[in-house]
């Protein structure tokens, strides 16, 4: 198991930044989903550890050996660096046993580590197949299975399931996971899919400008956000202001997950699923929509002060009518800031 860390890696393509002092650890045997807009610099940086892109400054190092730093570019090949890119790029003319054994020396392939990966990624016994025989998920299986074939050091996945429905990709990217921690792989996975990074990744880092703004397990990304710009991205959030020592909102008073330190105005993230609709005591609001999801349902709230919120409710809840009249509290620890980082 091979950790991977990057150091304050900076990549120029002229006068535009794309890496502008990243820094990113990841552990040995993890997979770390990288999230963050288009532009961000999510790919540039995949191809710099690949070894595509020579770094401007910083340093990659993989098991503590520095493949690329100052002084330093060790090529792709000499890196033990597999890439699976968005289309499986499978070699045509050759079977899937001998697609996934490209590569392998010749006592590698007598172990019968073909057939080893590819029922690993759930594909046992589809050796004599030819690509075109087998489906667009089950060709992304195949190099998943290639990738992991040589051992390598660190697997990179760059956006592997974008092109599938919605359903085979749920189950192709669950079956993968399991398939690198079977085979105890170190990888990174580049997607903008929210969803997905916070699903099958042990830890998930958040980009933004070429920088890594947060990085850590799933959970503590969505409860525990760096800042609002974070919360934001990482799943949806309402943003209200706190004031007084009750933190009064227009949903009422919260409680904060932590002291942010200071005085003034705060700035409170309420997740939709922490505002209940309740019968009890609570905030008074108007009901303005409802969208049916099917595992759950949004409702669009308009409370007294003209403050617009959207509630998360479960999908076998009874559908409130627009129009009506509801109540509403927040349950739960809220993160808190002070004001003055939304400006930052």
């Amino acid at each position: 198991m091979s950790q991977l860390d990057l150091r304050g890696i900076v990549k120029r393509y002229g006068a535009v930044t794309a890496l502008g002092g990243a820094d990113l650890a990841v552990p040995g045997g993890t997979l770390t989903a990288v999230l963050g807009p288009s532009g961000c610099g999510k790919t540039t940086l995949l191809r710099c550890v690949a070894g595509f892109e020579r770094l401007d400054a910083g340093e990659i190092s993989v098991d503590g050996r520095v493949v690329a730093g100052p002084g330093t570019h060790t090529p792709p090949e000499r890196r033990h660096v597999v890439t699976v890119p968005q289309e499986g790029a499978l070699f045509p003319h050759l079977s899937v046993r001998d697609n996934v054994a490209y590569g392998l020396t010749r006592e590698e392939r007598r172990s019968g580590r073909a057939e080893e990966v590819l029922d690993l990624v759930g594909l046992a016994g589809y050796g004599d197949r030819m690509p075109h025989h087998l489906s667009g998920g089950q060709q992304q299986r195949v190099a998943v299975a290639r990738a992991l074939a040589p051992r390598p050091s660190v697997i990179l996945l760059d956006e592997p399931f974008s092109a599938l429905d919605a359903g085979l990709r749920a189950d192709l990217r669950r079956d993968v996971r399991a398939a690198l921690r079977a085979d105890k792989a170190t990888g990174i996975l580049v997607t903008h899919d929210q969803n997905e990074a916070l699903s099958v990744a042990d830890q998930v880092a958040v980009m933004r400008d070429g920088r890594v703004l947060q990085s850590g397990p799933p959970v503590e990304l969505y409860r525990e956000p760096a800042d609002p710009w974070v919360a934001a991205f990482v799943g949806e959030a309402v943003f209200l202001t706190a004031t007084g020592p009750d933190l009064l909102t227009p949903l009422g008073p919260v409680t904060a997950d932590r002291n942010p330190g200071g005085t003034g105005e705060l700035t409170v993230m309420v997740r939709p699923e922490q505002i209940v609709l309740t019968e009890g005591a609570g905030v008074s609001a108007t009901v303005t929509g409802h969208d049916f999801h099917g595992h759950d349902a949004t409702v669009a709230l308009l409370l007294a002060d003209g403050t617009r919120v959207t509630a998360r409710v479960p999908g076998h809840a009874v559908p409130v009518a627009a129009g009506s009249a509801v109540s509403v509290r927040v349950e739960g620890a809220c993160r808190v800031w002070r004001a003055d980082h939304l400006e930052r």
